[in-house]
């Protein structure tokens, strides 16, 4: 059998699997990278430390960022409730009702979950 590949028994194909993840090559590879990227971040702290109107300016265009994402959410939550009606007010009165129930009971369990979640 050629080197780096397991007969399928359970030792080798651990022995294998813990070869892949010790490879030196990929962690110091991944290890550079981390340093990489840290020494980025933290020249970007000093420069906006250095200047607060650049700091403040990225602030408000995140804080701008989040407000447009949580106005796009609820613009497809009324989007998917309106179509929801749309197809529940197409539906015979007595499917329409059951479905109305089922709807409401699993939105309301859900939202639960949500809040104790957050809680």
């Amino acid at each position: 059998m050629a080197e780096g590949q397991s007969s399928g028994e359970p030792i080798d194909i651990i022995l294998q699997s813990s070869r892949d993840l010790l490879r030196p090559e990929e962690l110091v590879r991944e290890a550079t990278r981390d340093i990489v990227k840290e020494e980025i971040r933290r020249h970007l702290e000093r420069t906006l430390k250095e200047n607060p109107k650049l700091d403040q300016e990225l602030r408000d265009a995140v804080r701008e960022l989040l407000e447009a994402r949580a106005k796009e959410y609820a613009a497809l939550l009324k989007v998917g409730a309106s179509t929801a009606r749309l197809g529940l007010s197409a539906l015979p009165a007595d499917v329409r009702r059951t479905l109305t129930k089922q709807i409401v009971d699993l939105v309301s369990d859900e939202l639960g979950q949500i809040v104790e979640k957050s809680l």
